[in-house]
């Protein structure tokens, strides 16, 4: 979709008549900066490996009323037990399909809302500016101080549809002091052709704890894009957890910042990915504050002509003494046609600090298939177990058992299907 593209589908977004006249200040703001920004090229940098052609191809439009409505779509095999569901159709909020949460404020179409100011963020980033521009729905999580919400909140987030459609969840979280919530991010969908641009926004004040668990399992034919941006205080927790193994293109966006001394933040991640799929992880942790811990850990298998990108970045300014810093990146390629891109980096400008990086890419041991085969175990078998190796020690991240429980189906059914 070309930038020119986008101007008749942004005067569809403007003549909404749902839209309170509050938000369009801020939207049209945010679409003259993405068409003065334009779409990103091979040229630059942060984007050299990202396959963009389908995107650039498609002519997609904004979702309409009638695309609200739900058929014969299969909500049962997506269910995740003990968890409060807020559901998402194709960029409307379904209320009917919805629990009720009292801490959670639903703007859908934008509304009239007193936390207008919380969702204004436009950035220089051309799909965060974009999501401004046409975000159709919004989530806001607001915490009372010492509030700790046991049960965790998920965003079913579906997008079923035979138009090719664009879509632009908006999730906004601000944790007041010594609050915690586990949220999880949870995208399916079974069309033929969609864009799906996410922008989620999270500041987390003294002593609060976000654990963020994110399931990526769209079509194979639809491209994902997610932007995360987190603000943390003094003594903060940010715990991040995705599992990806749906979309034919998807990159995710992180940018964390550490403000407050004592604060920690942990991401993690593991990429399932067959066919032509690309999935990548694109990681900025930015160190501002003393005494700070940060770890970046993602993991990728890759199968058949499929491609990964991490390019994570930590960065460490003067102040920022004491630091702990981990980055990892271990990639297993499946197919000698696999591809993965890997970039780790580091930016240190304080000199007291204990950081470290690495990444490793590499095909499954030989010598540990032989070893397995000749305690009579079938090459399947075998090659199953030395990949379960690989990637389930990142399950244990997770501390929702049923989360956890249907998040370890998922790998099993792709292990299953794709890594015999």
């Amino acid at each position: 979709m070309k930038v020119e593209n986008f101007q008749s589908e942004f005067e569809k977004v403007l003549n909404k008549t749902n839209f309170s006249k509050k938000f369009k200040p801020i939207q049209e703001k945010a679409f003259h900066q993405f068409l003065d920004t334009g779409l990103p090229s091979k040229k630059w940098e942060d984007w050299r490996f990202t396959k963009l052609n389908k995107f650039s191809k498609t002519l997609y439009k904004v979702s309409e009323t009638e695309h609200s409505q739900i058929t014969d779509f299969n909500f049962s095999k997506h269910h995740i037990s003990d968890v409060s569901t807020l559901t998402f159709f194709n960029g409307h909020y379904k209320k009917e399909f919805s629990d009720h949460i009292p801490e959670i404020e639903i703007i859908d179409g934008l509304i009239d809302s007193k936390h207008k100011e919380e969702i204004s963020s436009p950035t220089d980033s051309p799909f965060e500016l974009l999501n401004t521009a046409f975000m159709d729905s919004s989530f806001n999580i607001f915490t009372k101080k010492n509030q700790i919400l046991e049960k965790p909140i998920r965003f079913l987030i579906v997008s079923s549809s035979e138009d090719k459609l664009m879509v632009s969840p908006n999730i906004n979280i601000k944790l007041e002091e010594n609050s915690e919530l586990t949220l999880i991010e949870h995208h399916v969908g079974e069309s033929s052709n969609f864009f799906i641009n996410t922008s989620t926004h999270a500041q987390l004040l003294d002593n609060s704890k976000l654990r963020h668990i994110r399931i990526q399992s769209n079509s194979d034919s639809t491209i994902n894009f997610s932007n995360i941006d987190v603000n943390q205080n003094q003594n903060s927790q940010y715990d991040f957890f995705q599992f990806a193994s749906g979309p034919e293109l998807s990159r995710l966006n992180i940018h964390t910042k550490l403000n407050g001394q004592g604060a920690e933040c942990s991401l993690n991640g593991l990429s399932l990915s067959s066919s032509s799929q690309q999935l990548g992880a694109h990681i900025i942790t930015n160190h501002f504050s003393p005494n700070c811990i940060s770890k970046q850990n993602f993991k990728n298998i890759l199968q058949d002509k499929s491609s990964g990108i991490f390019n994570g970045k930590t960065i460490v300014n003067i102040d920022a003494q004491k630091t702990d810093s981990k980055q990892s990146n271990k990639n297993l390629l499946l197919s000698k046609d696999a591809i993965m891109n890997s970039n780790p980096q580091l930016e240190i400008y304080a000199d007291d600090v204990k950081c470290s990086h690495g990444s490793t890419t590499g095909s499954l041991d030989e010598e540990a298939l032989f070893y397995l085969r000749s305690r009579g175990l079938s090459l399947d078998r075998a090659r199953n177990l030395l990949v379960r190796g690989f990637a389930t020690e990142l399950f244990d991240i997770i501390k929702h058992e049923s989360t956890k429980s249907f998040i370890s189906d998922r790998f099993e059914n792709w292990l299953k299907n794709n890594a015999s």
